[in-house]
């Protein structure tokens, strides 16, 4: 059937996913192929010391993304989009979005990259033996309370951004499992907030809250579950050209761990990815439980509720893309207009020239803190000795390099220490749109083969698509491994990289001279205020 007359009868599924730079839109076919996509750039407001999007930010950023879904409909097939089988909203992980008894929002929305609330997440990781990172929903929620914030006494509901998303399109106060896990413990034997757990909370804030902490969670679905319908409010919102018709069923709301999973086909034990754009975040599906909680890693689960372990870094490419707009700006300088991709390929390519360890070069490309290598604040900073072999090639290698460092600290600890088993790992993000560079350092950072699937590019919002789709489309008892495994990358094209071993021992000579500086950009946390 032709794809216009798909999309007329509402064959297809629509995944949106907010990342921190771009809101996207996928629409896929039948068989999860994308057919149209749109997008909306965005940027976080850094307002009173707290990272944050205004409600504005949020509504106007999904209508726009939206819109331009349906225009590249409109334009590619000729066709008005007034429905879709399904829709899956998707968002960067964590945060802190409360809510009084009228819906009112209490306090603006605290983003992951805040580490406002790393005093409470030492903490509640000390009471429950369980990590809990700063940028956790109820770490942000215990640093409140202890802050004594006024808004707190009033808290009916809390959720994270696609939870809030989900909410205004359907009424329903639900997340997916594997976003849940983010927020407070999962226990991966029920699938639903750990139970011990819960009672340590409310006992540690008795008498400070009038509430307990699962009366204002989300309920807890699991993928493949129905999660509501768009109500005609949320059709308004999602399109107000009134285009968009309501009833359409949405699956569990995810996270962006959860969508690069199913979007690298990585929810089985023993295999892996790594997403790798604004932050850059490693995603292991484990066969059993760490020997013991480490602050480098967190504990999360799939969105089918089996346990992973997380090393998840706010910083990746921001700095990086600094450096090539600026070599972009020089190119202007001397009249020569290069396409942005071409800039990034011809830089990015030029980077395999250089020495393996950079020839001497250190980097740190942090934006923002860096809670696994023990960053407070975003202090981007290039460095290099007298005698180092300073040009072109080391300098992009270095900054690539950079990219995956702070990463490959903590899962040594996973691969290294724990021992911890991959039969394969998948990349999928922006860095590695550029063919085999990103990959390839990867594969050296983690030295185990790499696969970049044709979709890389597609990221998240193609895995929300995919999840929306698996609700609608799955066999009786067929699960999400089955499904992907079968009908969505079965006979799909990817490239596996091998690691070079001179790259490998050109990696680990830059991470000892990475780990060795660390002590330079804290410095610089202190003396540039």
């Amino acid at each position: 059937m032709e794809v216009s007359k798909l999309i007329e009868l509402g064959r297809t599924a629509l995944g949106i996913e907010f990342g921190s730079t771009r809101i996207k839109a996928v629409l896929v076919d039948e068989n999860n192929a994308p057919v149209a996509s749109g997008s909306h750039d965005w940027e976080n407001r850094h307002i009173g010391n707290i990272w944050s999007y205004t409600l504005e930010d949020i509504e106007t950023g999904l209508q726009s993304a939206y819109a331009s879904l349906a225009k590249d409909v409109k334009e590619k097939y000729g066709v008005t989009l007034t429905t879709v089988g399904a829709i899956g909203i998707s968002a960067m992980m964590h945060g802190y979005m409360v809510f009084d008894k009228n819906d009112n929002i209490l306090v603006p929305f605290r983003t992951w990259r805040n580490n406002t609330a790393a005093y409470a997440g030492d903490r509640l990781t000390e009471l429950f033996g369980y990590h809990i990172p700063a940028r956790w929903s109820v770490a942000h929620l215990y640093q409140a309370i202890l802050d004594k914030e006024p808004h707190v006494k009033d808290i009916v509901f809390q959720t994270t951004l696609e939870g809030y998303v989900h909410w205004k399109l359907t009424g329903k106060k639900v997340i997916g499992v594997g976003e849940a896990s983010g927020m407070f413990p999962v226990d991966p034997v029920t699938k639903q907030y750990d139970r011990r757990m819960l009672a340590q909370f409310n006992e540690l804030v008795k008498g400070q809250v009038p509430f307990k902490v699962e009366d204002i969670l989300p309920e807890i679905l699991l993928a493949g579950e129905n999660a509501g319908r768009l109500t005609p409010e949320g059709a308004k919102l999602l399109d107000p050209s009134g285009n968009l018709k309501a009833g359409i069923p949405l699956c569990p709301p995810e996270g962006d761990a959860g969508t690069g999973m199913v979007a690298t086909n990585a929810i089985k034990k023993r295999t892996g990815n790594v997403s790798a754009g604004t932050s850059v975040f490693a995603m292991i599906v484990l066969e059993k439980e760490l020997s013991k909680p480490y602050p480098e890693i967190d504990l999360v689960t799939t969105p089918v509720g089996d346990l992973v372990g997380m090393v998840h870094c706010n910083n990746c490419t921001s700095d990086l893309n600094g450096w090539v707009n600026m070599f972009g700006e020089f190119a202007a300088l001397l009249g020569v207009d290069v396409p942005k991709w071409k800039l990034y390929d011809m830089l990015y390519f030029a980077s395999e020239e250089g020495e393996r360890d950079c020839g001497g070069l250190l980097s740190y490309n942090y934006i923002s803190n860096e809670h696994v290598t023990n960053v407070d604040h975003g202090r981007p900073l290039f460095v290099r000795k007298a005698d180092s072999n300073f040009n072109l090639a080391n300098f992009m290698r270095c900054h690539l390099y950079s990219a995956f460092g702070a990463l490959k600290v903590g899962c040594d600890i996973m691969l290294k220490e724990e021992g911890v088993k991959l039969d394969r790992i998948t990349g999928h993000g922006g860095l590695f749109k550029t063919e085999r560079v990103g990959q390839r350092y990867l594969a050296a950072a983690i030295n185990a083969p790499v696969t970049v699937m044709k979709t890389a590019g597609e990221g998240g919002a193609w895995g929300m698509a995919i999840l929306a789709n698996y609700m609608i489309e799955k066999r009786k008892e067929e699960t999400l491994e089955a499904y992907l495994e079968e009908r969505v990358f079965k006979g799909q094209e990817g490239v596996t990289l091998a690691p070079d071993p001179a790259d490998v021992a050109g990696f680990e000579e830059f991470t000892s001279r990475y780990i060795s500086g660390l002590p330079i950009v804290r410095e610089a946390v202190h003396s540039m205020k």
